[in-house]
């Protein structure tokens, strides 16, 4: 038979094959673990232990990604399905356990057929061969498309949208990524560097992650970078990554990373992970985002006029407080989010204050004035109301930033600044690695005031009004419009 004959045939077999696969598998239904914000994010059934991420990038970011995603992780119900996220991409076979596996989607579930029922209980890795489409990007997150390349902004329920996950920060994992990309380019991740390798016109940089890590931190950039290295306390590695034609310009706000770092550790002890770094992306992005070991930042954040010193600078420390606050201690529903971002507000607060801005208490009071109107839009801090259909980061509401710093100041008012103090380092300490909810911060903050604090938070996190604020019974809270 001739060869452009034997392989039309064999095409015309996987085609087939492929055909009574879809056909086989029953009817594909999304899940979801019951987040109250997002019901339909994160999978039962499984614990996914570590993620291995290839992506080959062919030099366009209007271009799908090819990708290879590699599942190790361990079954804690009975399986006869494996339900992932994964939304904009193509998937082009699926195996389980070196076993080619049967698949469909729906929603934003990619449904995969087990060819066994798999006991609780026991290891099982799953590889999905699929495009990563930088394409579409938008508000609702995944791939940023930068100048130059591409940068990753996942929060809050965007990693899907780039690889197939268990996309809820209470299932954390190991990374490691593999980019392969045109050598003229830099791919960096988030993690430590673990090798590159050049093939012809082509390079493969390869990264892992020392700590586990929530799908919605992962970061991988692709650009014509520049990478700055310097240390910081201990040791640690900092990392920087610019367009390399804004290095020289960028440097005076990156060389004051190490000096923050100092500043968060004597606030709440030693930085969590095995390096840091500031990811500069060339791209009109309108925020900031912690992303695990390497905070990303729009390139306008630090050349915009407007902006004084001592923002830029809180701001940086914002991202870098959730080294500690999200990432070392992710938030277990998206519900527990007033920690996340309440405690990162509270040090850029407080480093403000030292440094030429605000005064804590006038900003406290400022955000008093404003709660009652902050929880009637957005619900109270630990019970916020879902996003608006079709605007996943409307979660991200005033009362989840300075309405939820203003209940760890309160707390310090109800507690004394020595007991705060050492509650900040024990939850720190205590839940490092791991996800922890709301109900395990009351906890430990009754333990260490000695006290029973539960009026006192349910007042301050589930109230729809703002309770009077201790040692300040003058402050008083505008009635909302």
């Amino acid at each position: 038979m001739p060869l452009l004959t034997r392989r039309l045939r064999a095409a015309l077999l996987a085609t087939a094959s492929a055909t009574l696969v879809a056909a086989a598998l029953p009817a594909p239904e999304p899940l979801g673990i019951g987040d109250r914000l997002f019901p339909e994010l994160g999978n039962p059934g499984y614990d996914v232990l570590a993620y291995d991420i290839a992506l080959t990038y062919h030099g366009s970011n209007t271009k799908p990604l090819d990708a290879v995603t590699k599942i190790r992780a361990r079954t804690t119900a009975p399986l006869d399905r494996i339900n992932l996220d994964f939304a904009r991409g193509a998937v082009r076979g699926v195996e389980v356990d070196g076993r080619p596996a049967e698949f469909g989607s729906k929603n934003e579930d990619l449904v995969v057929r087990a060819p066994r029922r798999l006991p609780a209980g026991v290891p099982v890795e799953i590889t999905v061969r699929h495009t990563s489409d930088p394409r579409g990007s938008g508000d609702d997150g995944g791939w940023v498309r930068t100048a130059d390349g591409l940068a990753m902004a996942n929060q809050a329920d965007a990693a899907h949208r780039v690889f197939p996950s268990n996309d809820h920060p209470s299932d954390k994992a190991y990374f490691t990524f593999r980019i392969t990309a045109p050598e003229k380019l830099t791919a960096v991740a988030g993690g430590l560097p673990a090798g590159r390798t050049r093939h012809g016109a082509t390079t493969t940089w390869t990264y892992r992650t020392e700590h586990p890590m929530a799908t919605e931190l992962a970061q991988v950039s692709i650009g014509t970078s520049a990478v700055a290295h310097r240390t910081g306390p201990h040791g640690l590695p900092v990392r920087d990554v610019v367009p390399a034609a804004d290095r020289k310009k960028l440097e005076p706000w990156l060389r004051k990373t190490p000096a923050q770092l100092e500043w968060m550790e004597r606030q709440v002890g030693r930085y969590p992970f095995e390096a840091y770094g500031v990811l500069v992306a060339d791209s009109r992005i309108g925020f900031a985002l912690e992303t695990q070991t390497l905070s990303l930042f729009g390139k306008s954040f630090f050349t915009e006029p407007a902006y004084p010193e001592w923002y830029v600078d809180s701001v940086m420390v914002h991202e870098l407080a959730h080294q500690w606050f999200g990432n070392s201690v992710s938030p277990a529903s998206w519900s527990d989010l007033w920690l996340n971002e309440g405690h990162a507000s509270w040090y850029e607060a407080r480093y403000a204050e030292e440094h030429g801005g605000p005064a804590l208490e006038r900003r406290m009071r400022e955000a008093y004035r404003l709660s009652d109107g902050w929880r009637a839009d957005g619900g109270p801090p630990a019970h916020p109301d879902g996003p608006s259909p079709g605007q996943k980061l409307s979660l991200f509401r005033p009362v989840v930033y300075d309405g939820s710093a203003l209940v760890l100041y309160a707390l310090r008012q109800e507690i004394g600044e020595a007991a705060f103090g050492r509650l900040e380092r024990a939850w720190v300490r205590a839940h490092r690695d791991t996800a922890a909810t709301t109900a395990d911060f009351t906890r430990l903050a009754s333990r260490v005031a000695g006290r029973d604090l539960t009026a006192f938070f349910d007042g301050w996190l589930y109230g729809r009004k703002t309770p009077p604020m201790p040692g300040h019974p003058d402050w008083s809270s505008a009635k909302p419009a």
